[in-house]
């Protein structure tokens, strides 16, 4: 069974997801309740929308939840390696590339960044290119802008 609930953030609203019991989506700017879920607010979503505030608040660097991820093998593989970048750092697309073995595939990381599931939990914002200049974010440049001075702030 699925569940989802929608949560007012500094961000702006987000809607969180379960399914059975782990957390398949995080979306952020007035995305709807999926259709394939009840709208209802379990402890689950509860835990995971008070660690997102804690996160935004500045008290959380690590996220605690269990998490369900599905994709294809490669991007499944990725958004492992998302899950490894330490709070307040930055990596490349081509850093990724590298750390899954396939370093000539930056703009596939790049793709699989855009389908994370999990934003914020699963940290797609803290990839950048290798220039330096943000890159994309499905949240738009502004928010990955607040989520990587607000890490660094509380670095």
């Amino acid at each position: 069974m699925r569940y989802s609930c929608s949560y007012s953030t500094l961000l702006g609203p987000i809607c969180i997801t379960q399914e059975d019991s782990a957390i398949i989506r995080i979306s952020l700017q007035n995305e709807k309740i999926p259709e394939d879920s009840t709208k209802a607010e379990t402890e689950l979503l509860q835990l995971a929308f008070r660690q997102i505030a804690e996160y935004l608040d500045g008290k959380r660097k690590v996220f605690d939840l269990p998490l369900r991820l599905s994709g294809t093998p490669f991007l499944q593989q990725v958004w492992r390696q998302l899950q490894q970048i330490p709070y307040g750092t930055t990596v490349s697309y081509k850093d990724i590339a590298a750390a899954i073995g396939n370093p000539k595939a930056t703009r596939a990381v790049g793709q699989a960044n855009h389908r994370n599931p999990i934003v914020i939990v699963v940290p797609c914002h803290r990839v950048i290119s290798a220039d330096g200049s943000l890159g994309g974010y499905g949240g738009g440049l502004p928010m990955k802008r607040f989520l990587l001075d607000l890490e660094k702030r509380f670095a």
